[in-house]
């Protein structure tokens, strides 16, 4: 959402951290593991010289090496729900972003556009069941089957973006149910 606002990295998000979001799990999609080279620079060789790739560059510096794992899903279906101020701008937004919208990469651009809209729900189980899915999805029907809610504690809500300093957050998953039988 900050990146269709246009908000950078560094911003403020205090509106956006003030919403409540529910997500629905339509599809889970499937599991695919990412390998990643990292190299790195001893921090103390780092600071010598002016920029990172320059650091990389250096024939006399020994670079540190690492193999990393990352785990995606490919091709899930999620439906947002979100309550609270704005939600026209955001809507508008989310349809004709600032920045590209991707998930977790910029190798992970979305399969479609979000298609926002505001509706009118009493809940998010209702905004969720007025869910319009996508066009190649349009044969496989979607009920919405709320399991039994569990919360976990998170800490992702920014404090101090400059410093990295994050505060705790209660996240509620429900678990939605995929195409009607």
């Amino acid at each position: 959402m900050g990146a269709a606002l246009g908000i950078r990295r560094d911003g403020d998000f205090a509106a956006l951290e003030a919403l409540d979001v529910t997500v629905g799990v339509y599809d889970s999609g499937s599991p695919l593991r990412d390998y990643h080279t990292i190299e790195t620079v001893p921090s103390a060789a780092a600071k010598a010289p002016n920029s990172r790739p320059e650091a990389l560059r250096d024939a006399r510096l020994r670079t540190n090496t690492t193999i990393t794992l990352r785990d995606y899903r490919t091709a899930p279906l999620f439906g947002v729900a979100v309550a609270g101020d704005g939600l026209g701008q955001l809507a508008a937004a989310l349809n004709a972003p600032v920045f590209t919208l991707y998930l977790g990469r910029k190798s992970c651009p979305l399969a479609a556009p979000p298609g926002a809209r505001v509706v009118e729900a009493e809940g998010p189980e209702d905004a969720l069941a007025q869910l319009i899915l996508p066009p190649w999805r349009v044969d496989r029907l979607h009920s919405l089957i709320v399991e039994d809610a569990a919360g976990e504690v998170v800490h992702d809500l920014a404090t101090d973006r400059a410093r990295w300093h994050f505060a705790p957050r209660r996240v509620t998953a429900r678990a939605v149910g995929g195409p009607a039988e």
